[in-house]
């Protein structure tokens, strides 16, 4: 079963989000850049608000190709008790020496390289990133104002993203200003999750608030593209 990842803002939007049915409790902050991070205190009652009843992560906030900078932003945000930290890594000369510096930093917490699809999607580096201990690895997009993830990337280009994770034994996810018409296009891809903030909240966008009924909506289109798969795909392993 694709797994549904619900990007949230704090706890009482963590409960509309598990009662919509989401697999993936996300804490983000989306009025500061794309993997906008939440003070680690928000962070916390919201891990404490889920309380084990799905798996959590958080995003560490929009960094430059620096592993220092890198490791001590995420283990702030590890320490708030998340299973998972979200890093996002720009392409660049350094992106292999950084994520092999980062490998400490994948033994403390378990940790998603997050990748941008307006930005550049290096496959090679996924193959790094497997042998530093990432735990897995996302697309997203970095301008949230510049078009959905599949106006940047093709599916080809995304399905050959989630076979190579697969084979190195990554978890892998798309995101990025996804709809649910993209839904089902997206599942015959078959990545480890999929990730929602804009499509789940009231009117006026990522900024507004979550809304029940949106999530649902998310949650049964999920259930219905992943068919007679999703008795048969693996839960995302914390």
């Amino acid at each position: 079963m694709i797994r549904l990842l619900a990007s949230v803002k704090d706890e009482g939007e963590a409960d509309i989000a598990l009662r919509g049915g989401a697999d993936i409790i996300d804490f983000k902050d989306p009025s500061t850049g794309a993997l906008g991070a939440l003070p680690v205190e928000r962070i916390a009652a919201g891990v404490q608000r889920v309380a084990q009843r799905a798996p959590t992560s958080a995003t560490a906030g929009d960094w430059p190709l620096d592993p220092t900078a890198l490791s001590a932003a995420a283990d702030r945000i590890g320490a708030a008790g998340v299973d998972f930290v979200k890093l996002g890594l720009l392409p660049g000369a350094g992106l292999a020496n950084c994520i092999e510096a980062l490998a400490p930093l994948a033994a403390r917490h378990r940790t998603v390289a997050v990748f941008f699809g307006d930005r550049g999607v290096p496959l090679d580096a996924l193959r790094t990133l497997r042998d530093a201990g990432f735990a897995g690895a996302m697309i997203d997009t970095f301008d949230k104002g510049a078009g959905s993830l599949r106006q940047h990337l093709s599916d080809d280009a995304l399905r050959t993203f989630v076979q190579l994770g697969r084979e190195l034994g990554l978890m892998t996810g798309l995101a990025g200003s996804l709809r649910i018409e993209d839904i089902a296009p997206l599942a015959t891809i078959g990545p480890d999750l999929l990730g929602f903030r804009g499509a789940l909240c009231q009117p006026g966008g990522r900024a507004a608030a979550l809304s029940a009924e949106r999530v649902r909506a998310v949650r049964e289109a999920l259930n219905e593209a992943s068919g007679p798969r999703a008795a048969a795909r693996p839960a995302v392993r914390v």
